[in-house]
């Protein structure tokens, strides 16, 4: 397919992914228990004449070929996801969620219809490819362990061997109708730090007589910060952050134990697994320094998202080409997190971002909000991108 043609064809279809866009929005499921969504999926790429199969319970694969394929030719995978989250939406919209506190709050939504609508004109223009392209469709992007480990374990990227794999993202700081990219490094690996202080509580009047778990807690929230100050190199980008902290005593009571909630990110895996143990070590050791009694639990999250330089190069200049120079931008680093790293750390990829904004539409909160919404135009841009690399 022509530029020309890409953008024909995928103009002619936007109302009906708009349509399929606000069918899975009315009825969202929650990671890795998104049953009727996987099934809406299934149905939709079968009556598109494109065989299905299940890569997990909830996660869904398929392939489309051309008519004379090459023992070598090249694997090319595009992945969205499926889940929702545990918001009560707060939008007023005509097909807002009927699931009562779960809301397509972070696009994903938008990812699965665009990449139907995708998989449909791919299908229809089957003659025309060059290369095979294998269609991802995962559960539990949200929630650990993430629904890409699984659908790694379980094969997705053999049978046949991806080569390269793209996904897309809604992006609200974004204008629709552009699109964003980085090279290398772009979103951090993430972990969970659960912590429990434990102390000797009792009169607030009588420190003396107590261990008193607040003070530990406090001390240690505040030292660990030097972790990331003084033992991490400073070219490798690292953020410690507490956004937990419960000592459930009164003005006059101090409490027998703190708990303290977590997040670890970086963008280097060396680093990664020694930030771990100097964490761990620094939080028992003040702890029983002070008298008290520390109960480390870090929880192993998500690896760094990298974008392979040339992967994303090509994917950029196919995309001003099509979509023009001006209407494509470059992202910086963030230290949000996406299981999409997953696939990143095993073959080449590139994650790029959706401009979904529009202040006339009210498509102007962020990700993960009540009120979050998009201009579905955004798809049409998103449909376009996806085409151009693929052809």
């Amino acid at each position: 397919m022509d530029n020309q043609e890409i953008k024909t064809q995928a103009k002619a279809i936007l109302e009906e992914i708009i349509a399929i866009r606000r069918q899975i929005h009315e009825y969202p499921e929650l990671s890795f228990q998104e049953t009727k969504t996987a099934l809406f999926v299934e149905k939709k790429l079968q009556e598109f004449g494109i065989k299905t199969a299940r890569c997990t319970p909830t996660g869904i694969v398929a392939i489309i070929s051309p008519d004379n394929t090459a023992e070598k030719m090249e694997c090319i995978a595009l992945r969205a996801d499926l889940d929702a989250l545990p918001i009560k939406e707060n939008t007023g919209l005509p097909y807002a969620s009927k699931n009562e506190g779960i809301m397509h709050a972070c696009g994903h939504d938008v990812h699965t219809a665009t990449l139907l609508g995708v998989a449909k004109l791919v299908q229809q223009n089957r003659n025309k490819l060059t290369k095979i392209v294998k269609f991802i469709f995962q559960p539990g992007e949200e929630l650990l362990p993430g629904g890409a480990s699984l659908m790694i374990k379980a094969g997705v990227l053999n049978n046949p061997k991806v080569d390269r794999i793209i996904a897309l993202h809604v992006f609200p700081e974004l204008e629709v109708g552009k699109v964003g990219f980085k090279s290398g490094m772009y979103m951090a690996s993430t972990d969970e730090l659960h912590v429990t202080i434990e102390g000797k509580g009792g009169h607030a009047a009588m420190p003396y007589q107590v261990i008193d778990p607040i003070v530990i807690a406090s001390s240690i929230v505040l030292n660990l910060q030097q972790i990331v100050s003084r033992k991490c190199d400073p070219k490798i980008p690292c953020v410690l952050s507490f956004g937990h902290f419960e000592g459930i005593g009164a003005t006059n009571v101090i409490p027998d134990a703190v708990h303290l909630k977590g997040t670890f990110r970086t963008m280097d895996e060396a680093w990664r697994t020694e930030a771990h143990l100097l964490i761990q070590k620094q939080i028992e050791e003040m702890s029983i320094a002070m008298g008290g009694k520390a109960i480390v639990d870090i929880r192993k999250g998500y690896p760094f998202l990298v974008n392979d330089e040339q992967t994303t190069e090509n994917a950029r200049e196919i995309t001003k080409k099509l979509i023009g120079a001006e209407n494509v931008v470059e992202l910086p680093i963030r230290m949000t997190a996406e299981d999409f790293s997953y696939y990143s750390q095993e073959v080449p990829a590139c994650f790029f971002r959706l401009g979904v904004r529009n202040e006339a539409k009210k498509a102007i909160y962020g990700v993960h909000n009540s009120q979050f919404a998009v201009d579905e135009e955004a798809m049409l841009t998103g449909m376009i991108v996806f085409l151009g690399i693929v052809f």
